[in-house]
């Protein structure tokens, strides 16, 4: 096989890896000195030239000329008799150069050529994707569901390229089928053995910023400006937006008519719940907002701890915490605060005694119902003296009573 046809033969890899004639010639005579250094120990005696203009290449030997019979390795010494019949003008001491053909080189070690081509081939493809794909961490990459595994889904590209999307980056209500197109973010890209791992993620808060980019124009010209995005995913999500002009309204642009703009992102998540609200630099109003509508009376804010204490009457305690807590712990990660709440209560806020059966006894409960009191604020207003007078108790069970009233009740 002479070098051309072997060059010709490594065709099928070039138009496999879609490497460029350059690549191909530099792994080639890659795979030429790593083959050399298998036959020869070393590839210091060699001289590799590739040719990429004409297809082709050379390998030369270099030898040291020695005394006749003073030969101790052929491979890297000629006698100078030998020598001599090539250019009598030879002198021992003299380096020696010849041509080593490719097909002396045997035909198992063409074959060892070829698959160390192979090799080298793969390496150079998989420090490509790993190049290409390190870009595009944080960008959103579309693939087809190609396997389903318990911990996670395998997703190829139009270019066969594979994703790796694991069960703890899928959103909890996603159901996927063999075939089916879905969009994640590049989460990280990393050698797996010697072949790139492209871990992709559907619950990232980034994941929610790129497709509120690719929905909104304003947001990927930079008219609107995305300050922070926070998400519980499949659940609940919130964004704070601001405009570089006071004229326009970055709420509204983001929503759209009847939520015309952001329908598709909250349809791409599941039906994710989105709240948009407008950025202040005042953190005061920026908790308010966050919390949604709601009812607060006053904001305490601590900036050197961080810390946000809000006031709020009883009956819209739980529009503040939200659903398991959602709503308040999306807005301190939104704020950057640690939101607190104090309930005010009202001068007609009480509550039945009733309320308090896992922490008092049933009997001492009815003790304070036999005389009338029958809710919380009626037992806290009366003297521990007075309530002797009245209920059948020791002084020391209706303290215990009194303490846990206060800390449950008045807290």
């Amino acid at each position: 096989m002479d070098n051309i046809a072997l060059i010709e033969s490594f065709g099928d890899f070039k138009d496999e890896k879609g490497i460029s004639k350059i690549d191909l010639m530099a792994i080639i005579e890659d795979s030429l000195k790593t083959l050399l250094r298998k036959r020869f120990d070393s590839d210091d005696h060699f001289d590799v030239i590739v040719n990429p203009d004409k297809g082709d290449f050379q390998i030369f030997l270099n030898k040291t000329i020695v005394e006749d019979e003073m030969s101790e390795d052929d491979d890297l010494e000629i006698e100078i008799s030998e020598a001599k019949k090539i250019d009598p003008t030879f002198e021992v001491g003299e380096d020696f150069t010849m041509e080593i053909p490719v097909a002396q080189l045997g035909r198992r070690n063409i074959l060892t050529l070829k698959q160390i081509l192979a090799t080298k081939l793969q390496e150079h493809n998989n420090a490509m994707l790993y190049e290409q794909f390190r870009d595009k961490i944080g960008e959103i990459v579309v693939g087809e569901i190609h396997h389903i595994r318990h911990k996670h889904v395998i997703l190829l590209d139009d270019e066969e390229n594979e994703f790796i999307l694991p069960k703890e980056n899928q959103i909890p209500s996603d159901f996927f089928k063999k075939g089916e197109n879905i969009r994640a973010i590049v989460e990280t890209v990393d050698f797996k053995g010697s072949k790139p791992q492209i871990i992709i993620s559907r619950t990232a808060p980034k994941f929610l910023e790129k497709l509120l980019e690719l929905e909104i124009p304003e947001i990927q010209d930079g008219t609107i400006i995305l300050k922070k995005a926070v998400r519980i995913p499949g659940e609940k999500a919130k964004i704070a937006v601001d405009a570089y002009d006071d004229r326009i309204d970055p709420v509204g642009a983001c929503v759209g008519v009847k939520g015309s703009r952001i329908h598709g992102v909250v349809r791409e998540l599941r039906n994710e719940n989105i709240d948009v609200i407008q950025w202040s630099k005042n953190p005061e109003i920026l908790v308010k907002r966050a919390l949604g509508n709601v009812t607060i009376n006053k904001i305490e804010i601590n900036e050197d701890t961080n810390y946000a204490l809000v006031y709020t009457p009883v009956e819209e305690i739980s529009k503040v915490i939200g659903k398991q807590g959602q709503n308040i712990r999306l807005a301190s990660w939104l704020t950057g605060y640690e939101i607190d709440v104090y309930r005010e209560a009202s001068e007609d806020d009480d509550v039945e005694l009733r309320e308090f059966n896992d922490d008092i006894e049933q009997w001492i409960l009815d003790e304070f119902r036999k005389v009338g009191l029958t809710t919380a604020k009626s037992v806290l207003d009366k003297e521990t003296e007075s309530l002797l007078n009245m209920v059948d108790l020791e002084e020391e069970t209706i303290e215990e009573v009194k303490r846990i009233l206060r800390e449950e009740f008045e807290d």
